[in-house]
């Protein structure tokens, strides 16, 4: 009896909680918080793990260049990258959290006479909530690479030498500094052509040299009408262009021998451009009447722009590895003229251009070697005047569109811009905006430092030389 009536209220109490529902929502998340916990930990766990790996990946590229750096010197031997690999590796990571760090790397010699360097890099990190579910450590990897000798560089200078550079020791400052980064690039080149160096002084206008004089892409008209005399008429007694021309029968000749070199800015669009001068696209103008003086008789006594044995602006100087004849011609600028930055780097850009007139820069060996091409553009003031323009906004719009085309794809230059401000000018605009990076503009506003800037730009292209 007793067993049935004890039967008979067990069978009710399993009845009663069969049925019941309280409590169910507190079973259901006891039930679901152990992955919910599971999820959420897992989350705060890759992230330590990420910012594990994201410092190794920045030690590893600082690494694998200073390793290359000190190949390159001959500081180490190739027996040594290992031990100075770890030694490198072990000063620059700084994350605490990351455990069983393991590093490698290996040398290899390329084609081209190129060198390569990897760095392999490992660890782990402990888990905290991970570990719940049986995951004590999370693995992480990354690596960097560094190749050099099979780099090659060209870099054009484009030099303010407007009058304003005779003030405050800027000219020779920036001499001073232009020849030193002569010399700290030319000391990367272990083989002839690795480095070439391209010098475009500019002001208002530049000088192309005299050889082109003959070439069908120059346009003789607003020169010939600013020196009516020089020339021929094909009816002999007729020495006036205008009283030539009078008859549209005769016909007007220049005489190019007078002519110095000088041109101004090309033709719009061809101004943003590295479009090949030719006879259809009107590329160049030959200089203003502002750099001729003349007499109270009408005779030339000076031409501003010659390249006769004190020159104010010589001719632009195409790529070339002759340091000493590069270091000569900076040696030799002075100052003169208006400030015009936009054909500076238009002509820069324009010596970088291989099998582009006029200046032909040597073909490259793609096959081979890798090649970086950079503009180092220093100007000591605001925009002033170009062929069509004195108004300083107007020529930076220009200037801007020219800079944007030259840094990208395919030409992908790379630029770096000096403004050497000693009036007080602030930061120039255009500037800034031309440099391929805030950190590649450098507004400095003593002439002393233009030696600290151009050495840091110096130090730049050699990371550019040996790349990640």
């Amino acid at each position: 009896m007793l067993d049935t009536v004890v039967f008979r209220r067990l069978r009710a109490a399993a009845r009663r909680f069969a049925g019941a529902n309280d409590g169910n929502i507190a079973i259901l998340f006891g039930i679901a918080v152990i992955p919910i916990i599971s999820f959420v930990g897992a989350a705060v766990d890759y992230t330590r793990a990420v910012a594990a790996r994201s410092s190794m990946q920045a030690a590893l590229d600082s690494t694998a260049l200073m390793l290359a750096k000190d190949l390159t010197e001959g500081t180490i031997n190739t027996s040594q990258i290992s031990a100075k690999a770890d030694e490198y590796f072990r000063a620059l990571y700084t994350n605490n959290e990351a455990k069983s760090l393991a590093i490698t790397a290996s040398y290899a010699q390329n084609s081209g006479n190129g060198s390569t360097i990897l760095v392999n890099g490992s660890g782990n990190i402990e888990t905290g909530f991970m570990r719940v579910v049986g995951f004590p450590t999370m693995d992480f990897k990354t690596s960097s690479t560094s190749a050099w000798g099979n780099v090659r560089m060209r870099v054009a200078m484009a030099l303010d030498v407007t009058g304003s550079m005779q003030n405050d020791g800027k000219m020779p400052a920036m001499q001073t500094a232009a020849k030193a980064l002569v010399d700290q690039l030319s000391a990367l080149a272990k083989n002839p052509g690795d480095i070439y160096i391209s010098i475009v002084p500019f002001a208002k206008d530049v000088n192309l040299g005299t050889s082109f004089k003959d070439e069908t892409w120059i346009d003789w008209d607003v020169w010939s009408d600013q020196n009516p005399t020089w020339g021929t008429c094909s009816l002999a007694n007729k020495t006036n262009k205008s009283d030539c021309l009078s008859n549209s029968s005769r016909i007007w000749t220049p005489d190019k021998t007078k002519w110095t070199g000088c041109v101004t800015d090309r033709t719009q669009d061809y101004d943003t451009k590295n479009t090949a001068p030719s006879s259809t696209n009107a590329p160049t103008m030959v200089v203003a009447e502002e750099y001729v003086t003349k007499n109270w008789q009408g005779n030339v006594v000076e031409q501003y722009c010659k390249s006769g044995n004190n020159p104010y602006m010589p001719p632009i100087m195409p790529l070339s590895y002759d340091w000493t004849t590069l270091k000569t011609m900076i040696g030799n600028l002075q100052p003169t003229g208006n400030t015009n930055q936009g054909i500076g780097m238009a002509w820069a850009w324009l010596t970088l251009g291989v099998g582009v007139q006029p200046f032909n820069a040597p073909a490259k060996d793609t096959a081979n070697y890798t090649y970086k091409d950079a503009v180092v553009l220093l100007s000591d003031g605001l925009n002033t005047q170009n062929r069509w323009y004195s108004n300083a906004s107007q020529i930076d719009a220009r200037q801007k569109i020219l800079c944007a085309n030259a840094k990208a794809a395919p030409h992908n230059i790379t630029i770096y811009t000096v403004q050497v401000d000693t009036g007080g000018d602030g930061e120039s605009a255009v500037l800034k905006e031309c440099a391929s990076g805030s950190d590649k503009f450098y507004h400095i506003t003593d002439p002393s430092q233009t030696v600290s800037a151009f050495n840091s730009i110096g130090q730049s292209l050699a990371k550019l030389r040996v790349y990640k």
